[in-house]
């Protein structure tokens, strides 16, 4: 195994950015067992998915990963991971953290059902929006206090009821709304402004990437950073350190006691729910459904996604280079199944996540999306 380079303490933040972890020490071992292979390709990123049609490979993607554990050490690796990544909404669940860690989720007497909303890209069926209704009506606030925009349904039975009903998409069909209630409840309970809370200098934020900072590992008062399709800051982490910060979601053993605790009860809230975090045809649901809380998931745009294995101890992070959904989404199916996280039992009822049907408008199957030949071989 490798050491993860360049993983050094984080500074101290500044005060409201939640504290730090740095003058916090625990003696803690990890008795998870990493012996896997060393499946690792080489540096340049390679091609991890193929799209066939008929007899040929119509189309390829590459992208980079890495698997690494809560010690800091890299299981298996491939392309570049020191190079930064925006993670979108990967990250959903590290941004919940201050959302436990404040106090806030308690004061308001939300549930495990709120947390896993705010850990989520929900698809906009009827069960999310109820919920976040009356989450943001207990806040006193309304739908106007979400900073996040209007969104058509990415589940298409809701997109179409709206359109029967004749009824305009609302911030509560955002894919990201349930993260921006986590936003709002915290400014409420912390007595900050409701007005711009989702602005990178705003105390919420602030604090947010003091958290991002704390469980990557990383120095981020340089990086990076952008604007995400609902409004919120995007900060350029490299590949290697979100991997480490699901590892630590998976294996919370060295963090202090009060982040380890809000990391138990997001992770909770994470396999009980996975309806609330994706939808009922998508693939983090489904692949959480699969694994039966064996595997936590989290897809983000432009073909980001992390999955956490809680039993070993382990994080994943990929990055697909185009951009690709669709990519993203096997390749990631096909890092976990590398990773030995499921029985093949399980696999039987996830198996369409491997290798994908690719239909056309008649509903022909005319090829297929699958993992590129000797990917995952390489290094064996």
């Amino acid at each position: 195994m490798r050491a993860v380079p360049d993983f050094p303490a984080p500074p101290l933040p500044p005060a409201d950015r939640g504290g730090t972890l740095a003058s916090m020490t625990h003696d803690h071992s990890h008795p998870h067992d990493h012996g896997h292979a060393d499946l690792s390709g080489p540096t340049e990123n390679p091609i991890m998915i193929e799209v066939t049609r008929g007899g040929m490979v119509e189309s390829v993607h590459r992208g980079r990963a890495c698997l690494v554990d809560a010690a800091g050490h890299v299981l298996a690796q491939w392309g570049d991971i020191a190079a930064p990544i925006y993670p979108r909404s990967a990250i959903a669940a590290i941004q919940a953290i201050p959302l436990v860690e404040s106090g806030a989720l308690d004061a308001f007497e939300l549930g495990d059902s709120e947390l896993a909303l705010a850990c989520a890209s929900h698809s906009g069926e009827i069960r999310h929006t109820r919920l976040l209704e009356g989450w943001i009506k207990r806040l006193g606030l309304t739908a106007e206090d979400l900073a996040c925009g209007p969104q058509t349904p990415t589940d298409p039975d809701s997109a179409a009821d709206l359109i029967r009903d004749g009824e305009p998409p609302s911030v509560f069909h955002n894919t990201a709304s349930g993260k921006h209630a986590g936003f709002l409840t915290t400014a409420r309970h912390l007595g900050k402004p409701i007005q711009g809370y989702a602005r990178f200098d705003h105390p919420v934020q602030q604090r947010v990437l003091g958290v991002l900072e704390q469980m990557t590992g990383q120095d981020l008062s340089r990086a990076p950073w952008g604007v995400d399709n609902c409004a919120l800051p995007t900060i350029g982490v490299p590949l290697g350190a979100l991997a480490y910060a699901m590892a630590r979601l998976a294996d919370p053993v060295d963090l202090p006691d009060a982040r380890a605790n809000a990391v138990a009860r997001i992770t909770k809230a994470w396999k009980a729910h996975p309806h609330l975090i994706g939808g009922k045809d998508s693939f983090d649901t489904r692949m959480m459904q699969a694994s039966g809380g064996l595997v936590l998931v989290k897809s983000g745009s432009e073909g980001v996604a992390c999955a956490v294995l809680p039993k070993e101890g382990v994080g994943i992070a990929l990055k697909i280079e185009d951009g690709s959904a669709r990519a993203r989404d096997v390749a990631l199916a096909a890092l976990i199944r590398a990773a030995n996280a499921l029985t093949e039992e399980q696999w039987t009822r996830a198996a369409d996540l491997l290798t994908v049907p690719l239909v056309n408008r008649v509903g022909r199957e005319v090829g297929v999306i699958r993992t590129a030949e000797g990917w995952l071989s390489n290094g064996e």
